[in-house]
């Protein structure tokens, strides 16, 4: 049942929802009560492991700020809910604000969802701070002036870093090049982002072949053999879902990589299913805002790789430092809002200030823009199966900041990459 702020409103006053509302309507809260917050993420499907990731990091972070006092003196009590299709994400939504009285709701991976979503928090006046979502319709902006909600950063910087160091890393070894990118806009934005940035290098490119499979398909020979035909010296390709070992797996035993020079901007949020039998090295390989055995990592990066690893026995990825920032930008957030209050502060005094806020995450130090989008750090490399585990690492990290990254407010993409400053 779809439940609006209309109709909690009505269940309040036949005394139904009596007491199930100090949020709404005794906005001052007891500072002893546990600061409830909701996390909504994929945990099944072809986003799960993504989802599973930033669970266990936000969880991991909850516990760690618990024991040095919460977030202005009161715990964190995490109320997760499940992302899948819009609609029932949105109803998960409204649940957790006006029955669960979260004081915020984190998450959200889905750019399909977080566009239904965004509206609906800004509606209810409730402070939403997504790890991997925006409100870019391929790369127009949806919602330019959020109150209430915070965006990760633009899905394309990793296709603009992985472009940049194709030629970086590959100028003057390939001609041919093919495409196979997850069939949505954005594998589309960046294939389209890769081509622009080659010719504005004045690499004389052969585009030999596109391939466009649905996101999940998990059977690619079709794709393979199309691409194998066409000969080409690189591939490039933005899957990045459960379907990327798939494609790696199969393109192996077809014999596509050999040879062949390979970008693949997003492979990170598959690290732990990428085997070392069938990828082969020197892959342009990114691990978006968290490369997990980064040689100059921090103490904190350090600390919760180590915790993980050993409790989940694989790595960590960049949706564990998503998770992570959302939850130390709002804990900042908040508590800068409540000395600027001088008591506990309503949702729309947290929201004015978090924005230029620079917390320490799990991948490095961040902060959200003025227009409420996230700008953090990147890392991405060559890749080698020279280590202890059972996947890739990096052989050297290239590392880019997201304001040389992704446009600046109110830019057009597609005039910013071409002529923007670019870092390489």
């Amino acid at each position: 049942m779809k439940l609006t702020r209309r109709d909690f409103s009505k269940l309040a006053a036949t005394g139904i929802l009596a007491a199930a509302a100090p949020r709404l309507f005794a906005p001052a809260l007891a500072q002893n009560k546990p600061l409830r917050i909701g996390i909504i993420a994929p945990r099944s499907g072809v986003a799960g492991t993504a989802g599973e990731c930033g669970i266990r990091a936000v969880q991991w972070a909850a516990e760690r700020m618990n024991k040095d006092g919460g977030i202005a003196g009161r715990k964190i009590e995490l109320v997760l809910e499940e992302e899948t299709n819009p609609k029932d994400t949105i109803e998960r939504f409204r649940r957790l604000v006006l029955q669960e009285k979260v004081e915020s709701v984190h998450g959200l991976i889905s750019t399909g969802v977080s566009l239904g979503t965004a509206p609906i928090a800004e509606e209810e006046q409730a402070l939403l701070v997504m790890w991997d979502g925006t409100t870019q319709d391929g790369v127009k902006e949806m919602m330019p002036n959020p109150k209430y909600v915070f965006r990760s950063t633009d899905n394309e910087c990793e296709g603009v870093m992985g472009s940049l160091l194709a030629v970086k890393h590959f100028k003057g070894k390939f001609k041919r090049v093919a495409g196979i990118n997850p069939d949505y806009s954005y594998g589309r934005n960046n294939w389209e982002a890769f081509r622009q940035i080659l010719a504005r290098y004045g690499i004389e490119a052969e585009f030999v072949a596109e391939q466009w499979p649905k996101v999940g398909t998990m059977d690619l020979t079709s794709h393979i053999a199309a691409l194998k035909a066409a000969k080409p010296d690189l591939i490039f390709s933005s899957m990045l879902f459960a379907d990327l070992p798939v494609f790696m797996k199969q393109g192996h035993a077809a014999g596509l990589f050999d040879g062949v020079k390979m970008v693949l901007p997003a492979a990170g949020w598959q690290l732990n299913q990428l085997k070392k039998e069938f990828m082969p090295e020197g892959i342009i390989f990114g691990h978006n805002t968290l490369y997990f055995d980064h040689p100059q990592a921090s103490a904190l990066q350090k600390a919760f790789v180590q915790d993980y690893m050993e409790r989940y026995k694989e790595a960590p990825h960049w949706e564990a430092d998503r998770a992570y920032f959302a939850l130390a930008t709002y804990k900042a957030g908040v508590e800068a809002a409540q000395k600027a209050a001088g008591k506990w502060p309503i949702p729309e005094q947290v929201a004015e200030a978090m924005p230029g806020l620079e917390v320490e995450s799990l991948g490095g130090k961040g902060r959200f823009r003025k227009d409420k989008i996230a700008e953090q750090v990147f890392y991405q490399g060559p890749s080698t199966n020279a280590n202890k585990y059972d996947f890739p690492t990096l052989a050297s990290v290239d590392t880019f900041q997201a304001a040389q990254l992704q446009k600046p407010p109110g830019a057009d993409f597609w005039e910013w990459i071409k002529t923007a400053k670019m870092p390489v």
